[in-house]
């Protein structure tokens, strides 16, 4: 039997600690060291990079990482595979190609291609999200660092292993167990306690970066280093298993993993063993991330102290309507949100005060510019008492705008330039299978009517939400079996609703997840035209499923007064 193959992350994003690949390469033993950075914004922000420079296009950051760390990979024999070339991964393989000579480390590059469509009429950059199939053919080839650009997030965990076990693209339960794995990595110390709704139970200031130790049957254990900071544990993994997915049927472009499937247990400190995992055919189209910007926005902070708070509201916004009316030049969309941070009889100014924010947006530039800029400005002697804002108006600046179209899987091109330079066309994983939506499960039996107190969701259950485009998911678990008899019956899509009311006229999907005592929730078009365009406080949703957390509910007495277990059936 092939022995397992340890895979490390050091980025989840393009931003993320940047002595991450340094401490992962020196923490302990490792096969291959993965980093993502890559999100839908971030293929916005590469394709404006790239107008300035043809040859730019790709994540800087990562090349000022591998020159620190390139002679530590190849002293310890870690290959290196990260999606850090972005829109242009054969000039970042240049450009290690140039670090290796220039550092005399003798590495041999690889990097994959294909992912780039025809861009259409209006927009910035058009990628469809390949699988691992040209990573594994540069591993294959002796490569040591493979560049990769738009790949899915799991790609980076399926190639290696792929490579590494000798997997086809029959090989649909290993693969499927391989995607899980990669799920939990790609957004690293997520998976170790960060961001973690119970962070309090364990010390995660400064978190290190998981690991997967991949098995031949795909089936896998999340770990980290030893020594380094923050937790792995079932309800981290679990955490990071809901975050940005949908149903039980997790589609990608090597498989479609069943994450109805999937089984977390204890595997020691700071481990957790992910077995059973099934995997179906992936379905015969990829996705294709579109970016374009989609117009100029402007955000004015209005600060409202003390008393008559919603008539200081009033106020402003009957001013500043007549001021846009006088100018002729109101934007095509104009929002104003009041948040209630005052307090009654405050001890502090600032916790006497509320923000009143406006965001405007237009296709024209001039619309949010002066006109809006001038306007506030100008009511600064004639407003409310205590007027000021928090930062003075500007110009206003573009906003950025994802979508996602599909195109047949056979129609992409997927090349894996070898380390020598030759050229290997990547085969399509198929046959496909259709998607379609599982039939949902059986729930437990309700717990027998009991003596309840109110209290906040979050007393009991976890949660973690994100974004796609312009939709946003909530995950929410609980870590004892009573507590999923209850939860499961509890949160309903209508009760989800009253919870949050700016979901109420929404569509909202909500997924059974049993085997990990855990609902998903799907909120649809709630990020409006998705976190370039900014146009909610909380444009990622990254903080939703603690709002809902926050939500006060009739909890059965004894699951606040017992401590629940953690293991998993």
């Amino acid at each position: 039997m092939t022995r397992p193959l340890r895979i490390g992350n050091a980025s989840g994003f393009y931003g993320d600690r940047f002595d991450a690949v340094r401490e992962m390469l020196t923490g302990g033993p490792l096969d291959v060291l993965t980093g993502d950075y890559l999100a839908e914004l971030t293929m916005l922000i590469l394709g404006r990079s790239r107008l300035k420079d043809p040859k730019r296009g790709y994540a800087t950051t990562f090349l000022r990482q591998l020159e620190e760390s390139l002679g530590l990979a190849h002293e310890r024999g870690v290959k290196i595979v990260t999606n850090a070339g972005g829109l242009n991964p054969a000039g970042l393989a240049d450009a290690v190609r140039e670090l290796a000579d220039r550092t005399g480390v003798p590495v041999r590059v690889a990097h994959v291609e294909g992912d780039s469509r025809p861009v259409p009429d209006g927009h910035l950059t058009a990628n469809a999200y390949l699988g691992g199939g040209g990573i594994a053919a540069c591993l294959r080839a002796g490569a040591d660092i493979v560049v990769t650009g738009r790949v899915t997030d799991a790609a980076l965990v399926t190639g290696p292993a792929a490579a590494h076990f000798g997997w086809g693209p029959g090989d649909h339960d290993a693969l499927a167990g391989a995607v899980v794995a990669g799920h939990v990595l790609e957004c690293g110390t997520q998976a170790t306690g960060g961001n973690y709704a119970f962070f309090g139970d364990h010390d995660v200031r400064r978190p290190g970066f998981p690991l997967a130790e991949i098995h031949e049957d795909g089936s896998s254990v999340i770990t980290k280093h030893d020594g380094t900071g923050g937790v792995v544990d079932t309800g981290t993994v679990t955490a990071q298993l809901l975050y940005e997915t949908g149903g039980a049927r997790y589609a990608g472009p090597d498989v479609t993993a069943r994450l109805d499937t999937v089984t977390l247990a204890p595997d020691g400190p700071d481990r957790v063993r992910i077995s059973g995992v099934r995997g179906e055919a992936p379905p015969p189209t990829l996705k294709v991330g579109l970016t374009r910007l989609g117009g100029w926005r402007n955000e004015v902070v209005f600060v409202l102290t003390g008393l008559d708070i919603d008539a200081k509201s009033r106020l402003v916004r009957d001013q500043f309507a007549d001021a846009l009316d006088r100018a002729g030049s109101e934007p095509a969309e104009v929002r104003w949100d009041l948040v209630r941070t005052d307090r009654a009889d405050a001890a502090t100014e600032e916790t006497a005060s509320a923000l009143l924010r406006l965001v405007v947006r237009d296709p024209d530039a001039d619309a949010v510019g002066r006109a809006v800029s001038g306007a506030a400005v100008e009511l600064a002697l004639g407003s409310y008492p205590g007027f000021h804002v928090t930062a003075p108006p500007g110009k206003g600046a573009p906003y950025g705008v994802f979508e996602a179209a599909y195109t047949p899987a056979g129609e992409v091109e997927h090349v894996a330039v070898l380390p020598d330079g030759s050229r290997e066309s990547v085969p399509a994983a198929g046959p496909y299978a259709e998607l379609a939506e599982v039939d949902e499960p059986d729930l437990p039996e309700p717990l027998p009517a009991g003596p309840t107190r109110t209290a906040p969701l979050g007393a009991v259950a976890g949660a973690r939400s994100g974004d796609k485009g312009g939709d946003a998911n909530v995950g929410v678990w609980v870590r004892g079996d009573d507590a999923w008899r209850w939860l499961a019956h509890e949160l309903t899509v209508d009760r989800f609703r009253e919870l949050l009311p700016e979901t109420a006229e929404l569509t909202v999907v909500r997924h059974v997840l049993p085997r990990l005592r855990a609902l998903n929730f799907t909120v649809h078009g709630l990020l409006g035209e998705g976190v370039a365009a900014q146009a909610r406080f909380d444009p990622q949703a990254k903080a939703v499923g603690e709002w809902l957390r926050s939500r006060h509910v009739a909890v059965p007495l004894h699951l606040l007064d017992e401590d629940e277990p953690e293991a998993h059936a």
